[in-house]
């Protein structure tokens, strides 16, 4: 079943022609000053992988992907779901030195996902990775990243502004950090969502910290896969958005496991028999270089400067009728 809020009374700020506009200053803004910010350079990426490579990105671990076989060759292939893995790949194959790193354009089918105001089985990111040394796998590294990436959002945001007057809101350029376990313990009676939304609208920017593992409670913050982010140094970036009243994630970023963390978390999630893939061996024996990388959601980024009700307004995916008929009633405009 479907989930659709409606606020009675929207209408979009823009119009449909000064949507697409927007979106494009957005994206041609954005990727500018982060790719700056960061030292990033753009490459091309894969829509699909090999199966067998272990390179997709298994996100929660129940998600179904999306599969087929090849005519020419004896290959079974999968849609990626995100290029987490592929990028640490990436930089070690193009050479890439300690500093450096890569942006590209991720476009993924997430079959199993929920259709409402903010996701779609449709995912758009700028997926981004970097090398690092093993001197800055530490929480102060991960905070001065995020703090780069929220200054290029709140600069574009503020450009964004500019050019479409109607438009009015801002971007917090002051994050809070704060870890999954500290956000239990300030808010026990609510749910992790629930704890998304309080602290965000607070501090109206967040990152929540150290996502993964179990809670003191046994229940997690949110699942997360074992053979990508280091748990104790990863996180969700929030901002709080006013046209749909909550929290909104626009970045899910980490640095990566290392040749112990990878075989601890493995382990805790029953999952050993992976460290017989390829990808998981080039970690083990320190083939491939100790990064730092995430996503940030393309459709989220302008759905959130453009106040817009739903993510379908921003971007082009397949809907239920029941919702589609809905929202026309509700004057949202979905593409």
């Amino acid at each position: 079943m479907y989930k659709l809020y409606v606020k009675e009374g929207y209408r979009s700020a823009l119009s449909l022609r000064e949507t697409q506009q927007a979106i494009s200053l957005i994206k041609e803004t954005f990727q500018k000053k982060f790719a700056k910010a960061l030292g990033l350079e753009r490459i091309s990426a894969p829509l699909f992988v090999t199966k067998k490579s272990g390179l997709n990105d298994d996100l929660n671990g129940v998600e179904r992907t999306v599969e087929f076989d090849l005519k020419e060759c004896d290959e079974v292939c999968q849609i990626v779901q995100s290029l987490a893995k592929w990028k640490r790949y990436a930089l070690y194959k193009y050479g890439f030195k300690v500093g450096e790193g890569l942006y590209t354009d991720m476009n993924a089918v997430r079959r199993d996902d929920s259709m409402d105001n903010t996701h779609s089985v449709y995912v758009d990111q700028w997926d981004w990775e970097k090398v690092i040394t093993r001197k800055d796998r530490n929480i102060d590294f991960l905070k001065d990243t995020v703090k780069k990436i929220v200054a290029a959002i709140a600069d574009t945001h503020a450009a964004i502004v500019k050019a479409y007057p109607a438009l009015s809101a801002k971007t917090e350029k002051n994050v809070f950090f704060v870890t999954s376990q500290e956000l239990e313990d300030a808010y026990p009676n609510l749910t992790p969502k629930e704890r998304e939304d309080a602290v965000t609208k607070k501090y109206k920017t967040v990152f929540i910290m150290q996502i993964g593992g179990a809670l003191r409670s046994g229940g997690k913050h949110d699942g997360r896969a074992p053979d990508y982010d280091d748990w104790e140094l990863n996180g969700d970036l929030f901002v709080w958005d006013d046209a749909i009243g909550s929290a909104l994630e626009l970045s899910s970023m980490g640095i990566r496991v290392d040749e112990d963390s990878l075989v601890k978390q493995l382990t805790v999630a029953g999952c050993k028999e992976r460290l017989k893939l390829d990808y998981h061996k080039m970690i083990i024996d320190k083939t491939l270089p100790l990064t730092i990388g995430g996503g940030i959601g393309q459709s989220r980024l302008c759905m959130y400067m453009l106040e817009k009700l739903h993510i379908g307004e921003v971007e082009s995916s397949v809907w239920q009728e029941e919702m589609l008929e809905k929202c026309k009633i509700m004057g949202i405009d979905i593409l």
